[in-house]
């Protein structure tokens, strides 16, 4: 018995340790209480090669890494390009064709050469690369078999080394564009601006072809793209054709980001590349943070680069804080150095259950907002605001929602001679459709409320999107009493019948009116989706037929003109309306480009198009924006799409997760972010205390059923000695 006792006072010791601890995290002992952000990644990256990386969730490590010449202010709206790497914004001069200085309103401007001038003393990540021996020779410029057989991974090297960033390393990483062996996705649209690099490129991937055939490395040092100038180390010109003001938003862009020549020679070694050591796997930059590893089944742990040069959080004006929204949280860090998480530690989630347990347990700091979990975490009131649910709010965590510079529209296309064409009772057509597709009620049914109906193609941050009456499609919608509201459907019957088809009967061919829609949806999930598509046009009486096909079939039947009607969307490259007005640009209409252009509605206005080539150089005045509203109204009236919406972004954080604002065009904005680790640890222990109150009872019942059992059997022992004794 006094084992059982002993054993007892164990189990209530051992209970009041759990009850004081987390005892199922699934990060390592004591990891909680550092200075560590835990965040998921559900589809591991695939190129971390900063020229040729183009996707969102690799985009998520690279931007924290490298460094472009210019990056967005995290807090201002709308969204603001700053300095990074350089001392000031580029300085711009207009030439003309014998590249002599000409005023910027000039009509004889040919080129724009843009002047970047670095900041001193920012200097990579410390990396094997720029290791070099008594003679400067890379240390590690030509391993040999004996050296490779004990190297796996950049860990492995036993000396590091760094240096400082040089305008050279731009120019290099540009001349790797260049190179068509590494499929930079950005290669062809550059050609068309920076002067001499279309035939650069050519050049150079043929020299690049012929160095593969030998086993040779090749170092573009020695070879040069005629608008590229390097003029010191820390000054660099890029010459582009004619006007193009957007160039500086490319210049945010990773594909700009500098890729030092050490690297790309120490990456081109074969035994390194055998063993996946190179840039697609193992990035080199200057930026807030490195690649300390790289598991893409397990984990990719990001920290803090040591060597990183002395950048600053924001500091807003209060007029600027008021124009973005700024709450005073969001200012507090205002002037501190950055970063301000030491370290970052993504853990493989394939599951979004899991994901949003582990998350609702304090593992960890952010989260999405999967379906599964939507009514669970958000409650949407009877006006339809959407707003955090009780359970969430009890919790202390933070929803933070935004439209996406994105649009997804229903397009007709208008080389179709049913659907296309530009007479009156053509446009009639289009707009009855357009009044008759409830966007409204799709937003509410397939996205949770997660979207505003489309005006036009330009969305909310960007200049030209206007809110209010000012900005309302008055083909689509009325404004009455201060609110927009989707005209009734009498409208769009009365527009129906003046367009020839009454009811949706052909006054030509007395036939009910068929349309075809092509789509890729063709899984079981779609059916409600394609049922819901039916039933807006069933409303004018118009039959919708529904052509599923493969995504390489569709993609064919776009380019070559050969839909009636198909969905389409576009995120945006940069913040600007020209990069959703040319999506309505004749210029780019796809019939007539081979299926390059991607005016896919193949939408053509005379008007609008003089209009856009006036505004796309423009910069962002009063009568850049005057001429955007006719543009608009000119494409509302001739209705080449359904405007359909632009998505809503939702995000959760945890309340130890501060200064977190969503910015849908900076990818590098994990260093202005911080964790409260003591609240994170407090709150953890609040929400996984163990309930071991069962195992309590089940080990007494054990105890006492085993007592039981003992007194029964020493009793029964004892009868068996007495008749013995008897």
């Amino acid at each position: 018995m006094n084992r059982i006792f002993h054993t007892f006072l164990l189990l209530i010791g051992l209970t009041v340790m759990l009850q004081s601890a987390v005892w199922n995290s699934p990060h390592q002992s004591g990891e909680a209480k550092k200075n560590i952000l835990f965040a998921a990644f559900s589809l591991p990256p695939k190129r971390l090669d900063p020229v040729i990386s183009y996707s969102a969730n690799e985009w998520a490590f690279i931007g924290q890494i490298y460094e472009p010449p210019l990056q967005y202010n995290y807090l201002k709206r709308p969204y603001t390009l700053e300095p990074l790497t350089l001392t000031q914004m580029p300085i711009v001069h207009y030439l003309d064709a014998n590249h002599a200085e000409v005023d910027e309103n000039s009509s004889r401007v040919a080129y724009t050469a843009y002047k970047l001038i670095l900041k001193k003393h920012i200097r990579y990540q410390n990396h094997p690369a720029f290791v070099k021996d008594k003679k400067g020779r890379l240390f590690y410029g030509r391993l040999d078999e004996e050296a490779l057989s004990s190297i796996d991974s950049l860990a492995d090297f036993k000396k590091q080394a760094t240096r400082t960033l040089k305008a050279e390393d731009y120019a290099y990483a540009i001349k790797r564009m260049a190179v068509r062996q590494n499929h930079s996705p950005v290669l062809d649209t550059m050609m068309a601006y920076i002067v001499g690099l279309k035939s650069f490129s050519k050049h150079i991937s043929d020299i690049a072809r012929e160095k593969e055939k030998k086993g040779e490395i090749l170092d573009l040092r020695s070879y040069h793209i005629k608008g590229v100038k390097v003029l010191d180390d820390r000054t660099l010109v890029i010459t582009i054709k004619g006007r193009y003001p957007q160039f500086l938003y490319w210049l945010s862009m990773n594909f700009f980001a500098p890729v030092p020549w050490e690297a790309d020679l120490f990456y081109q070694q074969k035994g390194l590349m055998a063993k996946n050591i190179t840039l697609n796997w193992y990035p080199v930059g200057t930026g807030a943070y490195y690649l300390a590893q790289n598991d893409p089944n397990r984990v990719i742990r990001l920290k803090a680069n040591p060597n990183f040069h002395k950048e600053y959080y924001p500091v807003l004006s209060d007029g600027e804080t008021k124009a973005a929204g700024i709450s005073s949280a969001l200012r507090r860090d205002a002037g501190k150095k950055l970063p301000f998480i030491n370290e970052v530690i993504y853990s493989l989630e394939k599951e979004n259950i899991p994901l949003w347990n582990k998350f609702l347990q304090g593992y960890y700091d952010a989260s999405g907002i999967s379906s599964e979990a939507f009514d669970q975490a958000v409650q949407i009131s009877s006006s339809g605001t959407m707003g955090l649910s009780d359970a969430m709010r009890k919790k202390g965590i933070v929803l933070k929602s935004s439209v996406q510079p994105s649009i997804f529209y229903m397009a007709f296309n208008m080389v179709d001679p049913v659907v296309g064409g530009y007479s009156e009772s053509a446009k009639k057509l289009r707009q009855a459709i357009s009044i008759a597709q409830d966007e409204e009620e799709y937003i509410s049914i397939f996205l949770n409320e997660r979207g505003i109906p489309a005006q036009g193609p330009i969305p909310p941050g960007i200049f030209g999107y206007e809110p209010g009456e000012a900005g309302t499609n008055k083909v689509v919608y009325d404004w009455i009493n201060g609110k927009r509201g989707r005209k009734p459907l009498s409208v769009a019957k009365k527009l129906l019948a003046e367009a020839g088809y009454p009811d949706g009967i052909s006054l030509k061919t007395g036939k009910q009116l068929k349309l075809f829609y092509d789509s890729t949806a063709t899984g079981p999930d779609d059916r409600a989706l394609m049922d819901w598509r039916r039933k807006q046009f069933a409303k004018l009486g118009i039959q919708l037929v529904i052509r599923a096909t493969d995504y390489n079939r569709f993609q064919a039947k776009i380019r070559k003109g050969k839909t009636q009607l198909f969905s389409w969307g576009w995120n945006a490259d940069y913040p600007d309306p020209e990069n959703f007005l040319f999506l309505l640009y004749g210029g780019n209409a796809s019939v007539d480009t081979n299926g390059a252009g991607i005016n896919s509605a193949n939408y053509k206005n005379p008007e609008f198009d003089k209009l856009f080539n006036e505004i796309k150089t423009m910069k962002n005045t009063p009568e850049r924006l005057k001429k955007i509203q006719k543009m608009l109204n000119i494409a509302r009236e001739d209705a080449p799409w359904v405007w359909g919406f632009h998505p809503k972004s939702l995000a959760l954080s945890q309340a130890w997760f501060g200064n977190v604002k969503p910015n849908a065009m900076a990818n590098n904005t994990l260093k202005y972010k911080k964790i409260d680790a003591a609240l994170r640890v407090k709150k953890q222990q609040e929400w996984n205390q163990p309930v071991i109150l069962p195992l309590i009872l089940l080990f007494v019942s054990v105890i006492l059923l085993g007592w039981l059992l003992y007194r029964a059997y020493s009793s029964r022992q004892k009868t068996v000695i007495l008749r013995e004794e008897k």
